[in-house]
């Protein structure tokens, strides 16, 4: 990591001696050592010392090692502690159950359970639609992995992969008031991911895939949908599919170039990047061009699964060979969902004018935005601390928001479209700019206009229970 970042922050507790200058030398030794200050506490104070507790944004844990180890060789400085903010914000775990009734009296008890829940249990047997109304079940999501492909951290099994699914229940709930439950499933078999799925799926609204490797994730979405009767949504292809073509579609209008007529490079064949190529290929992309680790793919090339041959199918028409650099040249739009540091700025140079460089391998992107400042019209990345943040948050909240308020059974192409639509929307035109193709994730207006779209688009489909 090369910028201070909140994910490594640190809490550094000092007793410094109270004496005039002494904590502007502890605030330059952490600025000489490079950390980012945040907050700065007094926790106690007498005539000989200061206890202070010092928040610094740090690139890394060594770093804030190095940080701590500097500033306790100040004169007069003794490091008490120091701590790990974000494993602080994890201890515990991130969600917790909360009733949405009180239970405080004999009454309570007697209609939040026995003997009252029987008359609603028989409600519910005599009109299954009832549960809906009667119970969580309309407003709650199943946030489902088998562990298999963490965030870049790849095959760490579900216990590891729970800090992940938590945060993303906790940010249904922040964003759009959606309730939602970890399920981390001990199996990577296709056939019991999918039994276990359908099997506890009726006490929820929606299933939110995460995490999931392809292929086997192109194979349970498909299965699970036609089992269920409730939106199943693979948020790792996507999510990410619906910000990117929301981020395309502004940063097209900047260079003033139509989707059906720009070449297109998009690197990695997993589940981002087929997602990608799909929707693109439906929103009227036809120059489009997909790498896996052996170069792009065309129709007929050995050594592809059947997902990779239907991607294939449907793009590169004039059948391009070789690796990113060689079929970069002369595209508009570069797409990385794959690996670190793959192209630099010479092969950005070869690109046609005013590139979109959409560089989305986290932490460490395909390529260092700094490193193609001036050479590209366009850049986005997946982290936080760059401008034109590509991040997943922008959609499945309000995709999930707008599925479950008209009952939707699926969730299709075409409320994917309009999410993508209402995105790229919620940036007024005078907004717009080469730093700010897509909204923040804490936008006001994010979830309640990818709502209403996607509600649109599940009516107009025929998907949707309710009008």
């Amino acid at each position: 990591m090369t910028h201070p970042s909140a994910s490594y922050s640190v809490t550094l507790r000092c007793e410094i001696q109270n004496h005039p200058g002494m904590l502007g030398r502890v605030m330059s030794a952490i600025g000489e050592e490079g950390g980012d200050i945040g907050a700065v506490d007094m926790v106690t104070v007498n005539a000989k010392v200061v206890v202070r507790d010092i928040v610094v944004d740090t690139c890394g844990e060594a770093h804030g090692e190095a940080i701590a180890r500097r500033v306790s060789l100040i004169d007069g400085v003794r490091v008490l502690s120091w701590s790990d903010r974000t494993f602080r914000v994890h201890e515990g775990g991130k969600i917790a159950l909360a009733p949405r009734v009180p239970v405080k009296t004999r009454d309570d008890l007697s209609m939040v359970y026995t003997p009252g829940v029987g008359r609603v249990c028989q409600a519910i047997a005599a009109d299954p639609s009832r549960v809906y109304s009667l119970t969580a079940k309309g407003n709650m999501v199943a946030v489902v992995t088998d562990g298999s492909a963490v965030l870049g951290l790849g095959n760490i099994g579900p216990e590891a992969s729970l800090p992940v699914m938590e945060g993303k229940c906790v940010l249904f709930k922040e964003l759009a008031g959606v309730d939602a439950f970890p399920i981390a499933l001990a199996t990577q078999d296709v056939e019991r991911i999918v039994d276990a799925v359908a099997a506890l799926a009726t006490g929820f609204g929606g299933i939110n895939l995460e995490d999931i490797a392809s292929p086997r994730c192109f194979a349970v979405e498909p299965r699970l949908q036609e089992l269920l009767d409730i939106p199943v949504f693979h948020d790792d292809q996507h999510g990410t599919a619906v910000v990117i073509m929301a981020g395309l579609l502004n940063a097209l209008k900047l260079v003033g170039k139509p989707i059906s007529e720009v070449k297109v490079v998009v690197a990695g064949a997993g589940a981002a990047g087929v997602a990608t190529v799909r929707i693109l290929r439906s929103a009227g992309a036809k120059q489009i061009i997909c790498c896996d680790r052996q170069g792009a793919l065309y129709a007929g090339r050995p050594g592809m699964n059947a997902f990779k041959e239907e991607v294939a199918a449907g793009t590169n028409p004039d059948r391009l060979r070789g690796g990113v650099a060689e079929v970069l040249r002369g595209a508009d739009v570069f797409v990385g969902v794959s690996s670190p540091d793959l192209i630099g700025a010479a092969e950005v140079q070869t690109m046609a004018k005013e590139p979109i460089v959409f560089a989305l391998a986290n932490p460490v992107p395909e390529v260092q935005p700094e490193e193609i400042e001036g050479l590209a019209a366009v850049i986005a990345t997946g982290r936080s601390d760059y401008p034109n943040q590509i991040n997943n948050a922008l959609a499945f909240p309000g995709i999930f928001r707008g599925a479950l308020d008209c009952r939707a059974r699926r969730i299709n192409e075409a409320m994917k479209r309009a999410a993508a639509e209402a995105i790229a929307g919620c940036i007024a035109g005078e907004e717009l700019s080469a730093e700010h193709v897509v909204p923040g994730i804490f936008s006001k207006r994010v979830v309640a206009d990818v709502a209403a779209a996607v509600r649109q688009a599940a009516q107009a489909s025929g998907v949707a229970r309710l009008e």
